[in-house]
């Protein structure tokens, strides 16, 4: 890093809002200029952040959309939670197929067919309206909060199992973790899941023009950074109760599968992967795909 590096007011700004040091924005540096190669070449173009929870996809989506804006592009970002379906559609789906998907997560608790409207009606450049979850009240916020887009040159699209595939019958068949062990012996639960991700999600996926990777490099740091994650919710009033670091370590074992196959996977399939140190700084970048 360069002791001459100045930021922007613009960046100076942003660091200052989410706890942030120059370093941050130093490290984006050949991110965001190889972002802006991509837009010269192409327009709409759809930028996918993928990267485990507590990773910084939300952060990340909301600087480089900074950026953007800054260069005079329309863009704006959502997240693939902001799909989750409500707690009565997770009830159904729970009573018909099995009791885990009551609790948000997997692929099986996202309303795909609103995604793949949004992400049609962004490449036909219409205008369009972004649905908002409320992870505090674990439903979609009404849809008069949701927010309403012009026609968008950039739509970043960010969520923890983004590019991620399906896996094969016999990497289903042994448990990851005590929640799979327990609750989903035969099976049955990690299977549909797997469906849902083969058959609803991956055509979704495709329509990702390019990807980046926040490579946690191992799942063990996962929860710690869910659980500090947690933690700012609460502080910042936009959570009313928070989940204590046991309830965390639960939370996260519905992640760990596909979690852990990203971190086999993502990294040779991305376009800029992004190593993560155990304290969430960005350690090096790197472009796999040109």
């Amino acid at each position: 890093m360069h002791d001459s590096f100045v930021m922007a007011p613009w960046q100076r700004q942003f660091c200052r809002k989410h706890g942030l040091t120059a370093h941050y924005i130093q490290s984006l540096a050949p991110v965001t200029g190889w972002l802006a190669q991509q837009v010269a070449q192409q327009t709409p173009l759809c930028l996918g952040i993928s990267g485990s929870q507590g990773s910084g996809k939300s952060t990340l989506a909301e600087y480089l959309k900074a950026g953007l804006t800054q260069r005079g592009l329309l863009a704006d970002s959502v997240s693939l939670d902001d799909f989750y379906l409500s707690r009565s559609e997770r009830a159904q789906r729970a009573a018909d197929i099995h009791p885990l998907f009551q609790t948000r997560g997997v692929p099986g608790t996202h309303n795909m067919a609103l995604a793949e409207e949004i992400l049609a009606q962004f490449r036909a450049r219409q205008p369009l309206i972004l649905p908002r979850f409320d992870k505090s009240m674990d439903e979609p916020f009404a849809p008069e909060l949701w927010t309403h887009t012009r026609t968008l040159d950039v739509l970043i699209l960010e969520g923890w199992c983004l590019g991620v595939e399906a896996q094969s019958a016999e990497q289903l068949s042994c448990p990851v973790n005590q929640l799979e062990q327990s609750q989903d012996p035969d099976g049955r639960y990690r299977h549909a899941v797997n469906q849902f991700l083969k058959a609803d999600y991956q055509s979704l996926f495709r329509q990702v023009d390019k990807l980046i990777f926040l490579d946690a490099g191992c799942f063990s740091h996962v929860a710690r950074w869910r659980f500090e994650q947690e933690q700012k919710l609460s502080l910042s009033g936009t959570q009313s109760r928070r989940m204590s670091q046991q309830e965390v370590a639960h939370f996260v074992q519905f992640f760990q599968r596909l979690t852990q196959w990203g971190l086999e996977t993502l990294p040779a399939q991305c376009d800029i992967a992004l190593r993560l140190s155990p304290q969430r700084d960005i350690a090096a970048s790197k472009e796999i795909h040109n």
